[in-house]
């Protein structure tokens, strides 16, 4: 069943004041515009949780379609969902036709011609997802936005795709007991009447909506004292966690520090820690890291969470995947950096224990799992997996340990640069590592990242007084794999010996021959943990 209806507008020669009623559901298929900015004033009330807002989008259309398609939650069957309404246009002289049909909403434009446009949409009901209005954990009311991966649309009509980044703005009224945490910079906050507070925060770094939030609760909050220059860093919690929270979330700035002395100078303005209601460990809003209400001790037991949220900063906030199928250019990144903070602060033993668990749990994945890394599944939760994020982060650092460390943090700091502010796909990233790093590297992306699976490496060896014999066998062979497989051959007098050897996963086995003029008491199989791979290592018997 269509539904048609006639809206009317008034336009001059570069805007466009629409009022549409716009009900619809994620998300259009064919995508035919570009929105450069978001502009959302919001109102929340403590009497029930109906919000009401207005929202200003500017965009350029991609081709001279007659139609302008956007995303925003109907009203289902328990009565949530946001429904846009029409004002009064009796003086205007055009009229624009809207449809709807299945996941599709259209808006006839008709014969306009200019290319930049905008659109108001008042809209109201309760969010059915995406803007969480509850109670934390002390029974306080609480407003969250929690948009990942595409549900910002529940709540804000967008374009909730992770490939349209906008600059945007939050003018937010709700009652003065609260106050209000976003991303980008707060450019006003003011008493209104009716024991009521307006705030107002913009953001002129292009996001994707997933990462367009708010934060509305009773908050304390604290701005660190070694903050960078020009960033302040601050901690917003719940009153009673406050002292905990302060203390825990005090190691933000040296996290920052680093991961700037690696990567390239902090993207954003700010850094907010907060104390939420999201349905994760945390969630990477930009410039506004929402961590789960319980990631509060006291005794900083979240410092990998925090590392890992605050990579995300610079890799799916700053470089955002193309599309969800190439999430481990964000979770992968943000794993590995999460690592390599570790390795810096504890040493190369805690970084390699991390190493160890997250094949571990890569093995487990693979065992019950035919997904490769890259994959194009429409179940988008389903992607909060073990590829995309701990053999996500396994692939860089085999692609480190492949073309060394000067020219891999190269390669990070140029895709970084050549990409910050809007997307990139894998293909993207290989194409910057082979650049930097003079490699053909398809071999590489192509074996671990576009087929599933690990290797299955299983090895026997002998000596006959002058060779050992290293002969690998009942590995899987239904794909290929080059590997570079380290090997540590420990002697009975106590020394020991590194070998680096280039194996082959083929349907042929082969046998290896190591020069040795003494018998190795053992020989242990990737002792720093530097390849992803499943297997044993025993003496011919």
């Amino acid at each position: 069943m269509t539904e048609r209806r006639i809206i009317y507008f008034r336009y001059s020669m570069r805007k466009i004041l629409l009022f549409a009623l716009i009900i619809c559901f994620f998300s259009s298929k064919s995508q035919n515009v570009d929105v450069l900015h978001y502009r959302f004033e919001l109102q929340l009330s403590d009497k029930n949780d109906t919000i009401k807002g207005l929202a200003t989008i500017t965009f350029v259309r991609k081709k001279h379609d007659r139609t302008v398609e956007l995303n925003l939650y109907a009203i289902d069957k328990k009565g949530r969902g946001m429904r846009a309404f029409p004002e009064n246009s009796a003086h205007s002289s055009s009229s624009v036709v809207f449809s709807q049909s299945g996941d599709n909403f259209q808006l006839f434009i008709g014969s306009i011609m200019e290319d930049t446009l905008s659109i108001s949409v008042p809209y109201v009901g309760i969010p059915a997802d995406g803007l969480i209005i509850s109670k934390n954990k002390y029974g306080d009311r609480t407003f969250f936005a929690d948009n990942w991966p595409n549900r910002a649309h529940h709540w804000i009509p967008c374009v909730d795709k992770p490939d349209d980044k906008a600059s945007f703005e939050f003018i937010v009224t709700a009652p003065s007991h609260y106050k209000v945490i976003s991303n980008g910079i707060k450019l006003a906050e003011k008493e209104v009447g009716n024991e009521m507070k307006l705030t107002h925060w913009r953001d002129d770094s292009p996001l994707s909506t997933k990462m367009m939030v708010i934060g509305v609760a009773k908050f304390a909050t604290k701005t660190y004292d070694d903050s960078p220059k020009d960033i302040p860093i601050s901690a917003w919690a719940y009153p009673r966690d406050s002292a905990k929270w302060f203390y825990d979330y005090a190691l933000t700035p040296g996290i920052l520090k680093f991961f700037a002395d690696y990567i390239g100078p902090f993207p954003y303005n700010k850094l907010a820690n907060v104390q939420s209601k999201t349905a994760f460990g945390g969630m990477e809003n930009a410039s506004a890291i929402f961590y789960n209400e319980d990631y509060v001790t006291g005794s900083r037991t979240y410092e990998d969470v925090m590392a890992h949220e605050i990579a995300h900063q610079w890799f799916g906030d700053m470089v955002s995947e193309k599309s969800f199928a190439h999430l481990w250019l964000s979770e992968g990144f943000a794993d590995f950096f999460e690592s390599l903070y570790t390795e810096k602060k504890y040493g190369e033993k805690a970084a390699r224990e991390k190493w160890i668990a997250a094949r571990d749990e890569v093995i487990a994945f693979a065992r019950q799992s035919n997904k490769a890394v890259v994959d194009s599944t429409e179940d988008l939760m389903s992607l909060l997996n073990a590829n995309s994020y701990k053999k996500g982060a396994w692939v860089l650092r085999m692609l480190q340990n492949e073309v060394g460390d000067s020219v891999f943090k190269k390669i990070i700091q140029t895709y970084y640069n050549q990409y910050k502010g809007s997307n990139a796909e894998t293909r993207d990233f290989e194409a910057v590592a082979e650049k930097v790093s003079g490699k053909e590297l398809t071999w590489f992306f192509d074996q671990w990242l576009y087929q599933p699976g690990i290797p299955k490496l299983n090895v026997t060896w002998d000596y006959n007084r002058e060779d050992i014999l290293f002969s690998p066998f009942g590995f899987e062979k239904k794909y290929k794999y080059q590997l570079p497989l380290e090997i540590l051959l420990i002697f009975k007098d106590g020394t020991t010996e590194k070998q680096l050897l280039k194996i082959e996963i083929s349907e042929k086995a082969g046998t290896y021959v190591i020069p040795s003029k003494k018998k190795p008491s053992k020989i242990l199989l990737d002792p720093n943990a530097k390849l992803l791979f499943e297997g044993s290592i025993s003496q011919h018997q």
